[in-house]
């Protein structure tokens, strides 16, 4: 499936994609600068969260509780190594009935689970992005 958006329609493309999911578990691969984390918190709000949503860039995870339930949204760019996954439990939060959003999901590619979605997010030079969901 494949959608464009801009800031204005990405409300569109976060309901498409949470209507259509068969897992709670997303994987964010992108470059620095492209959208993840704006993307993640529309997907957030859809979900009926309430608090403000940013990024867990220093603390790995953010919990928040939606109408769905939990949801746990992960920012592994600063990991160097799998034993920080173990370390920090985060491979545990896969296991739980809760959506997870996950942006650097390759840091933790050998803990996943065999079903989730992979969003690719590309910027176009008119800054459009282009989502890729397989």
């Amino acid at each position: 499936m494949t959608f464009e958006y801009t800031l204005d329609t990405i409300d569109e493309v976060a309901h498409q994609i949470l209507n259509n999911a068969s897992s709670k578990i997303f994987l964010f691969d992108a470059p620095m600068g492209a959208g993840k984390t704006t993307l993640i918190k529309e997907l957030c709000k859809q979900l009926g969260v309430k608090d403000t949503i940013s990024s867990p860039t220093y603390s790995l995870v953010n919990e928040y509780q939606g109408t769905q339930g939990k949801i746990y949204h992960f920012d592994l760019y600063r990991l160097e190594n799998t034993n920080e996954i173990l370390d920090s439990g985060l491979d545990d939060y896969l296991y739980e009935d809760a959506f997870v959003f996950i942006e650097w999901p390759e840091k933790m590619q050998e803990f996943l689970p065999n079903n989730y979605h992979n969003l690719r997010v590309e910027i176009q030079k008119n800054g459009l992005r282009v989502l890729k969901i397989s």
